[in-house]
């Protein structure tokens, strides 16, 4: 029977940054994911030589994330647009590095200046209310429709909800800790960057096994012994010293039943996890429509909330003569049934009314990350924490992120976060 210092439970952008922080102390690791590539919900597949990624787009310069690439002894391929964000408001492109948001918002309401000094609050740690939704917050500002249209669409750029379902103390915290950070894109798709770290876990020893589903986490007076694992139909069991899930909360209670795990603890993330849903697209055309390279922010739209050009920036995703752009969209009422079809429906009859020339575009994929594969595994400000009732099991990714962090940067503080509780619990 395989025996390992740390059994991480998916190889998502969580589990991949703790396996890479426990091999570089020094650590045996084996990372398991029943899927055919690393990446999890942020990977990348080729449609006819186009690079379509499922889930994150934008990698973030700087930080934590670089830094662990770097410790395990990798470039950090990730080029950056200039500029790298804009508003598209009326039909026309607002510069969000020239002036920022409060420069924006002077021009659509009267109240921008109260609005700009909550932003500043919050830099000094002055939030509202837990409680208080982000669409309510704004509401005691303006009713001005293209500002709602705008924070409602931003909700959805970074957090994939609507500000209605948004706590304004997320909202504002993100802002507050992380929002002028460079944003980048890889030229080979975001796969293209777990393959990289995938290739430096095994370069020191590491072990990452593809096809290969984990059935149960199992426990042993009170701690976790190991991981009960199927692969080509055939079930193996590993020891492990610690275990680290990124499968979200929910399904790591799933992995080691609710009796282990406590009805507290149970309780409290059937109580606490929301999922959030958001659709992407990835569309191609002969022609440059867009007048930017840059990730454009819509403020006049319901449901179609990002739209962007990578090849402006990436030239290798798309065959020659082909311009490669994303769009994302998030349904108008999260409290209503879905309906994907009517989801794409109105995303894409948006997107051509902003851009006309969209219309005759080839649509390459218009996929929702919803459900059991959601968009984030629940919105911030609902977050659970990444210790659970057993001692040497810790969970990472999206599900356990901290109030003002969101995206795969978020995930690579779990994933470092959780290689330390690792390393201290087995005493260095």
């Amino acid at each position: 029977m395989d025996q390992f210092d740390a059994v991480v439970v998916g190889a998502g952008a969580g589990g991949l940054f703790a396996a890479a922080c426990l091999v570089n102390a020094g650590k045996s690791v084996l990372v398991v994911d029943d899927h055919d590539r690393v990446g999890g919900r942020a990977t990348s597949y080729e449609i006819d030589g186009f690079i379509v990624n499922a889930g994150a787009i934008a990698l973030k310069r700087g930080g934590l994330f670089e830094q662990i690439m770097t410790e395990s002894g990798l470039e950090y391929d990730v080029r950056v647009p200039q500029p790298r964000t804009v508003f598209r408001v009326d039909g026309k492109i607002v510069d969000s590095e020239k002036g920022g948001l409060g420069l924006l918002l002077s021009g659509l309401t009267k109240s921008a200046a109260k609005i700009g000094a909550k932003f500043a609050d919050a830099r000094r740690g002055d939030l509202p209310d837990a409680q208080l939704s982000t669409k309510a917050w704004l509401n005691g500002f303006t009713r001005n429709r293209t500002v709602h249209g705008l924070f409602r669409n931003l909700c959805a750029v970074l957090f994939s909800a609507n500000p209605q379902d948004l706590p304004a103390r997320a909202f504002l915290s993100f802002f507050a800790r992380s929002a002028a950070t460079p944003i980048g894109f890889c030229p080979r798709g975001t796969i293209g960057i777990w393959n990289d770290l995938a290739g430096a876990i095994r370069a020191k020893g590491g072990e990452i096994r593809l096809h290969t589903r984990a059935l149960r986490i199992l426990t042993a007076d009170g701690v976790a012994t190991g991981v009960e694992l199927e692969a080509d139909g055939a079930k193996s069991t590993v020891k492990a010293r610690t275990v680290i899930s990124d499968a979200g909360v929910t399904a790591t209670i799933a992995l080691v039943g609710e009796a282990a795990m406590g009805g507290d603890y149970t309780a409290r993330a059937a109580h606490t996890i929301r999922p959030t849903t958001m659709f992407n697209f990835y569309l191609a055309t002969p022609t440059r429509v867009l007048e930017t390279p840059a990730l454009i922010t819509l403020a006049n739209t319901e449901s179609l909330c990002l739209l962007g050009e990578l090849t402006a920036t990436c030239p290798e995703m798309a065959p020659p003569g082909w311009h490669l752009h994303v769009a994302y969209s998030i349904p108008k009422d999260s409290a209503k049934p879905l309906d994907p079809q009517a989801e794409i429906d109105t995303a894409l009859a948006e997107l051509r009314r902003e851009y006309p020339a969209f219309e005759g575009a080839r649509v390459l994929a218009a996929t929702p990350m919803t459900g059991d594969w959601p968009a984030s595994r629940t919105c911030p400000g609902y977050n659970m924490p990444q210790e659970t009732p057993i001692p040497n099991l810790w969970n990472v990714g999206d599900s356990v992120i901290a109030d003002g962090d969101g995206g795969t940067q978020a995930c690579a503080h779990t994933g470092r976060k959780a290689a330390d509780l690792a390393i201290a619990y087995m005493g260095g």
